[in-house]
């Protein structure tokens, strides 16, 4: 049995960390990695809910710092019944921080999860170890005079191999990846580089101080996380990896202050000369390339002031043409259509031949979708700029249906197509914009009929329920518009880019040749604005469309 009120040959630590029987290097080697840990884990830490991998490096690094300030505790503690605890907690760790590192490096490179088959592999690998933990089969002994905990043969073998084994693993995926991938080669290969570094150094720090028993060796091992934080904040920087903003030139900046602060944690004069060379040859390397970034940063902040100059010229530019357009083309073209408009029908311009009357109605024609175009434009282009105020005030969005819908029949109608309005009984009555409001349902309604060379299109009002499991927490009530039709349908390549400024295809061109773009993302701005949503299904190409537009009460 071992004696668990056994201290070994040394004093009780201080503030559970310092101690005489502590390496000379013992707080360089792990508060060096750990620091460097902990500026990642900031840096991400406000990433976390954004993707699977974020979280799995934040588990898997944080298992790291764990088992460095374990490593810490165990070297101080003169208490046996401690050094064992501690002990068996770093091999849990350790094959945590293994297996977890194989699942980052698989969904970064492979930009998948694992299926749910090879995650039980996973978790099979290390449950031997935690079955075990508690029982005598891992640690059986500890030598008193070193307070080393005798490793079992289990521990010895199976931990490694397994590490091994997941060093290769990553090794293979990395490999494969690369022969496949054409655009992320090199942001794979440096991602890939750190790590294995890494866990090679760390493993072999552990697998000397098992052999050995010399676990003196094994803090140079922790060397490997400093290196592998340097890979990732090139990939960071160069690859904008794990969606992180960093600026090269700030990072290294941290990375010089990180370098000259560590220093304070060396505790004997025969080691700082080793260190502190090798933290000039650091700070030369960093230093060359901190000028590089200055340097290159002042060159894009010239061109991004010059960009920016000839920004303001084009915009100056940009608003005398929309003035122009808005008061002096789109007044000639509505003048024109007025004069057409009249002469169809007004009879005190006397009779107008029959022959002549198809010519007539197709100016008009012409002239009202030059209107329309000219207006969509301007309307997307000052919700875009955010000049545009909106006039909130109570309407009935049952009245606004179906005026506009009246209208919209009759060129459905013109076009051979059969029109449909259908509304439920209920209170629609809401505080909005009556003038963009009706321009975005015409909007929609227009769309669904220029792109319909035959067949229906129906058109629904209605109010829904949303219960609080689907309103977070709240019941709402909540004003639905459909408009179905049997068009010439939406394709993959459309959806995504549909409801944005200049979203079309070469289909709605082919449908209609004065599609500009602008009418759909229009919608979307006005309806966002309040506070409702809108969006389109389709089952594909030549299969109808259906869109939605719903407004909250």
């Amino acid at each position: 049995m071992i004696d668990m009120e056994s201290l070994c040959p040394w004093e009780s630590p201080q503030y559970l960390i310092f101690s005489s029987n502590a390496p000379s290097l013992l707080y360089y080697s792990h508060f060096v990695a750990i620091f460097a840990a902990l500026i990642f884990v900031y840096i991400l830490a406000f990433k976390v809910k954004e993707s699977l991998v974020t979280r799995i490096f934040l588990f898997s690094i944080s298992c790291f710092i764990v088992w460095s300030v374990i490593d810490v505790l165990l070297w101080a503690s003169n208490r046996s019944d401690l050094v064992l605890f501690y002990w068996s907690l770093q091999i849990l760790l350790e094959m945590l921080l293994y297996a977890s590192a194989f699942y980052l490096a698989y969904i970064f490179i492979k930009q998948k999860d694992l299926d749910f088959y090879n995650k039980l592999i996973l978790v099979a690998t290390i449950l031997p170890i935690v079955i075990l933990l508690p029982t005598r089969y891992l640690l059986p002994a500890i030598d008193i005079s070193y307070c080393d905990a005798v490793e079992s043969s289990l521990v010895i073998f199976y931990t490694y191999l397994i590490e091994v084994i997941f060093i290769l693993s990553i090794l293979f995926v990395c490999f494969r990846e690369i022969n496949q991938s054409t655009q992320r080669k090199k942001e794979i290969l440096l991602f890939s580089t750190g790590l294995i570094i890494f866990l090679l150094a760390f493993s072999s720090g552990n697998i000397i101080g098992s052999i050995t028993e010399n676990w003196i060796l094994a803090q140079a091992g922790l060397f490997g996380m400093p290196l592998f934080i340097a890979f990732l904040a090139y990939t960071v920087v160069r690859f904008k990896t794990f969606n992180v903003k960093l600026i090269s030139t700030q990072a290294l900046v941290v990375v010089l202050w990180f370098l000259v602060g560590s220093l304070l944690l060396i505790r004997t004069i025969e080691s700082i000369r080793i260190i502190t060379s090798i933290t000039l040859i650091a700070l030369l390397l960093l230093g060359i390339q901190l000028v590089r970034g200055v340097k290159r940063e002042i060159k894009q902040r010239e061109q991004i002031e010059k960009l920016a100059g000839e920004l303001q010229i084009a915009n100056e530019g940009q608003a005398n043409l929309i003035h122009i357009i808005n008061h002096q083309i789109k007044g000639y073209l509505a003048k024109a259509r007025n004069v057409f408009s009249e002469l169809l029908t007004e009879p005190e311009y006397g009779p107008i031949s029959e022959s002549a009357k198809p010519m007539m109605n197709e100016g008009l024609k012409s002239l009202t979708e030059g209107v329309d175009f000219v207006t969509d434009f301007l309307n997307a282009s000052n919700i875009e700029k955010g000049t545009y105020k909106y006039e909130m005030q109570p309407l009935d969005i049952k009245v606004l249906v179906q005026n506009v819908a009246e209208k919209q029949k009759v060129v459905a109608e013109e076009k051979g197509l059969s029109f449909e309005v259908n509304i439920a009984e209920g209170d629609y009555n809401i505080r909005g914009d009556k003038v963009q409001l009706e321009q975005a349902m015409r909007n929609l309604i227009d769309n669904s009929i220029r792109y319909t060379p035959s067949g229906t299109i129906n058109l629904q009002l209605s109010r829904e329920h949303n219960p609080p499991s689907q309103s977070f927490g709240e019941a709402s009530d909540k004003i639905r518009l459909k408009i179905e039709d049997t068009g010439i349908g939406i394709s993959d390549e459309l959806k995504p880019k549909l409801f944005t400024k200049g979203g079309r295809d070469k289909n709605s061109l082919k449908v209609n040749v004065n599609s500009t773009g602008f009418g759909l993302s229009f919608v979307k701005d006005v309806i966002e604005a309040h506070h409702g949503r809108v969006w389109a299904e389709s089952a594909g190409v030549n299969k109808g469309s259906t869109f939605f537009m719903k407004l909250p009460i």
